[in-house]
């Protein structure tokens, strides 16, 4: 009998707790009803009123990059008061607010010609794609080769994830420089056709490049012309080619022979040493001209030269201090555009 009044009591007790817990249920349930939807509500998750910078890095730490003369575009996305950040050395940068506004980067448009003649055209393609991926965008490449079988050239452009135009001609030529020319006018042909707008360049495969060589050239209004250092490995010498300046005044240049002097054909202007606003080729009236290069010459190449060297004041030496900083240099490889014949010994006599 004791046994079973104590299980009648556990059971009278079960009851008595669901009973309370249902009430207060009940209870809470009827109240809430009565409370305000809203973002302030009891029920309302904590993060949003926490603040969130405590858990996660602030936008500044994020975005933000010292400001420096050829990267003035980069500023906060979302903080747009000036802010003091320290840069590499230590020292701390005032941030300049330009009325909100980001400061975009000009594209560069890289012109580069082949040869099939140059047995070193694959290694050479690779070694400036892997440069230009360094580069910050928009570069655009523009590479210029003969019409072939081999598939060389596109396989290599497809797979270095650089925005570039594939450029082909049927001409045949026997004179290595005659076929670079004409390439080069073919690109400009495409440049002005299409009214490409931004820095255009013109690089050969045998060029080597420092990084800040691009910030460099993005900030030419007009011409930019520089400095740049010729390599002959078979005669163990060194030779500087690009002007002379008096701050960013272009006052003379460095001439490889001196017959430049009076040679009127030859311009003292390596083809890789200057840089120029695309506009002059499609934007004639701009320029103060009556109608577009392809329609004044067909050599659009020697055209350029030309403005290069007589827009006296609307040509910048790069850099400004002085033009005293070599970022372009071009090693000359004869081997690789005349390689000599391979002869194999006689069999006969051995």
């Amino acid at each position: 009998m004791g046994s079973v009044e104590i299980r009648s009591k556990k059971t009278v007790q079960l009851y008595k707790k669901a009973t309370v817990h249902f009430l207060l249920c009940f209870v809470m349930g009827f109240f809430t009803g009565f409370a305000p939807t809203s973002e302030s509500s009891i029920f309302s998750s904590p993060v949003f009123a926490t603040n969130r910078s405590a858990f996660s890095p602030q936008p500044i730490e994020v975005f933000q990059k010292p400001k420096t003369e050829s990267e003035g575009f980069n500023r906060t996305l979302l903080d747009e008061t000036p802010v003091e950040i320290p840069n590499e050395g230590g020292k701390i940068l005032e941030e300049e607010k330009e009325d909100g506004n980001l400061i975009p980067r000009r594209l560069i448009i890289f012109v580069t010609p082949t040869s099939t003649k140059d047995r070193f055209r694959g290694v050479s393609l690779r070694r400036l794609a892997n440069t230009l991926r360094l580069v910050p965008p928009p570069l655009l490449w523009v590479v210029v080769e003969q019409k072939s079988d081999s598939s060389e050239v596109s396989e290599i452009l497809r797979k270095t994830g650089i925005m570039y135009r594939h450029l082909v001609f049927k001409e045949n030529f026997t004179d290595f420089e005659v076929e670079m020319n004409h390439q080069r006018n073919l690109a400009l042909k495409h440049i002005e056709h299409h009214r490409l707008s931004g820095i255009a360049h013109f690089a050969g495969l045998s060029n080597f490049y420092d990084l800040s060589f691009f910030d460099e050239i993005r900030p030419i209004e007009v011409f930019g012309t520089w400095p740049m250092a010729l390599l002959s490995p078979n005669s163990k010498r060194v030779t500087i080619e690009g002007p002379v300046c008096d701050s960013s005044e272009v006052v003379g240049w460095h001439l490889k022979k001196m017959s430049n002097l009076t040679d009127t054909k030859m311009s003292p202007v390596h083809i890789s040493s200057f840089a120029f606003n695309s506009s002059i080729l499609w934007d004639p009236e701009r320029w103060g001209r009556l109608s577009s290069v392809q329609d004044t010459t067909q050599y659009a190449i020697n055209f350029v030269k030309k403005e290069v060297l007589e827009e006296e004041t609307k040509l910048i030496g790069i850099p400004a201090e002085g033009c005293s900083k070599i970022m372009l240099w071009n090693l000359h490889n004869p081997t690789a555009k005349n390689p000599p014949p391979i002869t194999l010994p006689d069999s006969s006599q051995s």
